[in-house]
């Protein structure tokens, strides 16, 4: 499947640890095997969080900086320009149309891209009973809001690959899909519901997968990262 995107940069790994020093030791000892990391709460939060968001970005990495975003419509573009200074990469909001509209609106012509959260990859049907769904299904849920993530001019969803297919089938190629929740097959799932493998995400349509735990905890980061990268190549470039 020819892309624009590299296939090095297709995988995400999340920098889900307490501290900037446990950061900075991952990304050292992933080397160059890895050119994109996800920058979530817990890393802003810490102190020197956002300091190093610029640091990664000083060494040419990318960034993705999930905050997911959710706010009245004037703080939302505010927020979102001031983001896109910074020179991240993609950017999370929540994924309801007037937030989706002004963080259009706040990213202009920059370079930032949007990602709106559709349903997260450890929620489950019950889960969306319990914040008033009802009975709406998981799946539907996350093709109205796919929906309105491409009416509004958003640049793209954060999905689980389990929904990646439906997602492509309703709104085609102009949405990016970025999944979480992706686990190996010797992978422990921990808090995911909705986990798919490397290779079968991309298969399933997925752009860009991140990946925290399995890597961030394996004996050997850099390896791991590495076989991950390879399952990724394998199944884009299958015949």
């Amino acid at each position: 499947m020819p892309s624009a995107i590299g296939d090095r940069d297709r995988l995400i790994v999340a920098l889900d640890v307490p501290t900037v020093d446990d950061a900075r030791h991952l990304v050292e000892t992933l080397g160059d095997t890895v050119t994109f990391y996800k920058v979530g709460m817990q890393l802003q939060f810490a102190p020197g969080g956002m300091q190093y968001v610029r640091e990664l970005i000083d060494a040419d990495k990318r960034v993705f900086l999930d905050a997911k975003l959710f706010d009245i419509g004037e703080t939302i573009e505010r927020a979102v320009e001031n983001v896109a200074r910074m020179g991240v990469d993609f950017l999370t909001i929540h994924a309801n149309a007037p937030t989706l509209r002004a963080a259009a609106a706040g990213r202009g012509s920059s370079k930032l891209q949007v990602l709106a959260v559709t349903v997260l990859t450890s929620m489950g049907k019950d889960d969306l009973a319990d914040l008033g769904f009802g009975d709406l299904d998981v799946e539907e849920l996350v093709l109205k809001r796919a929906r309105q993530t491409a009416e509004a001019g958003v640049d793209g969803v954060i999905a689980s690959a389990a929904e990646a297919s439906a997602i492509r089938r309703e709104v085609g190629a102009g949405l990016k899909i970025v999944t979480p929740g992706i686990r190996r097959q010797s992978d422990a799932m921990g808090d995911q519901k909705r986990a798919m493998s490397p290779a079968d995400a991309i298969r399933a349509g997925a752009d860009h997968l991140v990946v925290g735990r399995p890597i961030s905890k394996a004996e050997d980061p850099r390896r791991e990262a590495e076989l991950i990268q390879e399952e990724i190549a394998a199944a884009l470039h299958e015949d």
